[in-house]
């Protein structure tokens, strides 16, 4: 029996929640046509794979993987073009369903959460009960989407553990059971140690943790600093990172990799416009506005730069976030045909110096104001009738040089 005022100390666990081929799911759910088809979300023709179904990983499509590698393992797939948007949505879905569960919640990406567990065996039953109880809410409240989950003492071997049994699965790794897990676990699947730090490891003969683990920390210190101290920790199974719950976003943006590389600024222009519709969308969607917009470029040799402008006041419209990303752009002189371009916004926070600039301000705030109020109506129309029903004029133009297809019964807005 406990003495009067003992603090009872609870096993901790971590639950890592790995939803299954997120996006290509999404998109099997939205069409059940295409169920039971190797679905490769991703660029048409250019680009990586964001995605793919497991009918699609069976003949070795796996993301990151360039498209037209996948087109040649798969050619009968279906690719389809990423929606973020819709992806967002789902995922929002999905963290609010796990914030039911625990206070303690944090989104490491679109498709993947920790959640803190300790302690709520009195309201959950047993942990791995929970964890049932937890995919279970996560496929209704989805309609239908099946999620991996990883139960352990600490994250990264919660996040290994959702590696263990999927698509659909559960695996609990009790405290007992790390170091026997830990002995033959391959260091590659350990997170942050990548394809050449794996090489190095090699050379020392040290494929597993448990080889790793033979070593002293003073060791892996003085082989490789920080790294060499990280991987001795995991080795034995340390992991004092907490579960972080949801911050507000630092950045918004967007990007896309062209279907062929341009020097044409009409095409890039035209695009920078698509970008900026996007995140000036999403940021009004969350009631943020920046400072900072960033234009990302990537040449055809793969050379990446990004140029940005701070303003005196933050800002969220989509005219002035494209305004001043096409300054930025016509003071480039472009040293090759561009392959990618891309337009951020970040600096949400109020207050702080502007930086100095050559580039004037496409427009001062009375401006801002002005074009947030078309916004608003655009937002409004788009919210009741699809993404599709207004289009800016100079979207509709160019329609044709940027590969996207007409939709009818379009109300053109002039930009």
């Amino acid at each position: 029996m406990k003495n009067k005022g003992q603090t009872v100390r609870h096993q901790r666990w971590i639950m890592h929640m790995d939803m299954d081929a997120f996006f290509a799911s999404i998109e099997q759910l939205d069409d059940p046509s295409l169920k039971g088809k190797p679905i490769i979300v991703g660029g048409e023709h250019r680009g990586v794979v964001s995605t793919c179904s497991y009918e699609a990983r069976k003949f070795g499509v796996h993301s990151a993987m360039p498209i037209a590698e996948a087109r040649r393992r798969c050619p009968h797939g279906v690719y389809i073009r990423p929606r973020m948007r819709r992806y967002a949505e789902v995922s929002g879905i999905v963290r609010e369903t796990l914030s039911r569960f625990s206070p303690l919640v944090e989104m490491a990406s679109v498709d993947e959460a920790y959640l803190d567990a300790t302690g709520l065996e009195r309201l959950f039953g047993p942990v791995e009960e929970l964890g049932f109880q937890l995919k279970a809410a996560v496929r209704e409240a989805t309609g239908g989407l099946t999620c991996s989950v990883g139960i352990a003492p600490v994250k990264f071997l919660a996040k290994i553990s959702s590696e263990q049994r999927k698509p659909d699965g559960l695996f609990l790794l009790r405290p007992e059971d790390v170091p026997g897990f830990l002995e033959n676990l391959p260091v590659r699947a350990v997170p942050g140690v990548g394809k050449h730090f794996a090489a190095d490891l090699a050379q020392l003969g040290v494929k597993t943790c448990g080889e790793a683990a033979r070593y002293s920390e003073d060791f892996w210190k003085r082989k490789f600093g920080k790294a060499g101290t990280a991987l001795w920790q995991r080795a034995q199974g340390i992991d004092l990172r907490e579960v972080v719950p949801w911050t507000p976003p630092k950045s918004e943006s967007a990007e896309v990799t062209l279907d062929e590389d341009t020097r044409d600024r009409d095409i890039l222009r035209t695009w920078l416009l698509r970008h900026a519709e996007r995140v000036g969308a999403s940021l009004r969607r969350h009631g943020l506005a920046g400072r900072t917009v960033t234009l990302k470029i990537k040449y055809a040799d793969f050379r990446q730069i990004t140029r940005q402008v701070t303003l005196s006041s933050r800002v969220n419209s989509t005219k002035t976030i494209y305004d001043t990303a096409c300054a930025i752009l016509a003071g480039l002189e472009l040293a090759d045909r561009v392959r990618l371009i891309g337009v951020g916004v970040s600096g949400f926070e109020a207050g702080g110096p502007s930086q100095l600039s050559l580039m004037p301000e496409p427009k001062p705030e009375v401006e801002e104001k002005r074009h947030g109020r078309l916004d608003k109506a655009v937002d409004a129309l788009r919210a009741r009738y699809g993404r599709d029903a207004v289009v800016r004029g100079r979207l509709f133009e160019g329609v044709n040089a940027i590969s996207v297809g007409c939709v009818k019964k379009k109300s053109v807005v002039d930009c």
